[in-house]
């Protein structure tokens, strides 16, 4: 009697599992054609704009860099810290 209600058990696990579907085709009827364009616009725009803002942050960082070389020469070592944060996002971004 325990290995038949076992048996059952799992051959109702198994149409459970046939009638759910995969989960990477689950829903695809109930999403429109155009929605994975937005889904790719909003990764692509990430990438884009955090490598952007990492690059500002770069030239931002390097310029005061200069002008603290040109005013102040011994402070050069402690301003290059946000030059490599800029580098970090820039790494993250990707």
């Amino acid at each position: 009697l325990h290995r038949v209600s076992l048996f059952l058990l799992d051959k109702k696990r198994i149409e459970t599992i046939r009638m759910e579907g995969s989960p990477v085709i689950q829903g695809y009827d109930n999403c429109p054609e155009w929605a994975p364009v937005l889904g790719y616009m909003g990764a692509a725009s990430c990438i884009i704009l955090a490598n952007w803002g990492s690059a500002w942050g770069t030239w931002k960082a390097g310029l005061g860099v200069c002008s603290m070389g040109v005013h102040f020469p011994k402070g050069v070592i402690k301003n290059i810290v946000p030059i490599v944060m800029a580098g970090g996002l820039w790494i993250f971004g990707l």
